[in-house]
């Protein structure tokens, strides 16, 4: 039989035998084991209930401190899952990702709610919350100049902008945000037609005829009634003058002539 080298002693031989063995490991344990309870005990809102955690947060909102009431609501919801406060946690934790200019995190936040819970009685306003993130405001004496800048700027941020008014008007017409939505569309179609049209134009000059007529029809198909829907005909008759398809420019003419008689596109060029 094989004797062990060291033989355990009892009680303080025991404690006196592994100090002298391992002489930094009590003391590391202990600062462990303190830092542990020191750090829970720095959570000031460790015991609070369901209800102050939402008072709080609420207030820290009201007051604008967007990370402060983004964190508590987080909190929240974390600790109370299945609470009362747990649906309204999520939406405010998405608004306060807004508010902070945290783009992706605040639309991650929307997709997280309509997902966990698709038939809430708040789900038309996360839509629209969803469609706020990426909105651009046009202030009202500047809004063509504005409505140019964003026809320059990468529309993608605009197309999810605008696919969520769209979301919220056609699931939820009797909304209290239907109103202000279907604005918000307006401006935003007329932009994302605009960028269409500019892009379409951009293939014209370049003798691209075939991709300025894919683009010009891609304005007139998804963005109909936008100002820039006259310029896109424009492009059609031109292009497919250039391409030698007289029925398809003839047919074009037409279209222009009928809903926009004093065109300067039905004149010899663009």
């Amino acid at each position: 039989m094989v004797e062990p080298i060291f033989r355990l002693a009892p009680g303080r031989a025991r404690r006196q035998l592994a100090s002298r063995l391992f002489p930094g490991l009590v003391p590391l344990l202990l600062a462990i084991l303190l830092g542990g309870c020191t750090s829970i005990e720095k959570d000031p809102t460790a015991k609070w209930d369901a209800d102050r955690l939402y008072n709080e947060a609420r207030t820290e909102l009201q007051n604008g401190a967007w990370t402060k009431a983004r964190e508590l609501y987080e909190k929240l919801e974390a600790r109370y899952p299945f609470g009362r406060y747990a649906q309204q946690a999520q939406i405010e934790i998405a608004y306060c990702y807004y508010k902070e200019g945290e783009t992706a995190d605040a639309i991650s936040a929307t997709d997280r709610f309509l997902k966990l819970n698709p038939n809430s009685p708040n789900a038309d306003y996360v839509y629209y919350l969803r469609g706020l993130v990426n909105f651009i405001e046009s202030p009202p004496l500047l809004g063509p100049l504005v409505r140019y800048r964003v026809s320059e700027r990468d529309p993608k941020a605009l197309l999810e902008s605008f696919e969520a008014f769209k979301e919220l008007i056609s699931r939820f017409p009797s909304s209290r945000y239907y109103n202000d939505a279907v604005l918000r569309i307006s401006f935003l179609r007329d932009a994302l037609a605009d960028h269409e049209v500019r892009v379409a134009d951009y293939y014209y000059r370049r003798g691209a005829y075939l991709a300025a007529v894919n683009r010009a029809q891609t304005a007139l198909r998804e963005y109909q009634g936008a100002p820039s829907n006259e310029r896109a005909l424009s492009i059609m008759v031109h292009s497919y003058d250039r391409l030698g398809l007289p029925d398809l420019r003839d047919g074009a003419q037409q279209v222009l002539r009928l809903n926009y008689p004093n065109s300067a596109g039905l004149g010899s060029g663009l």
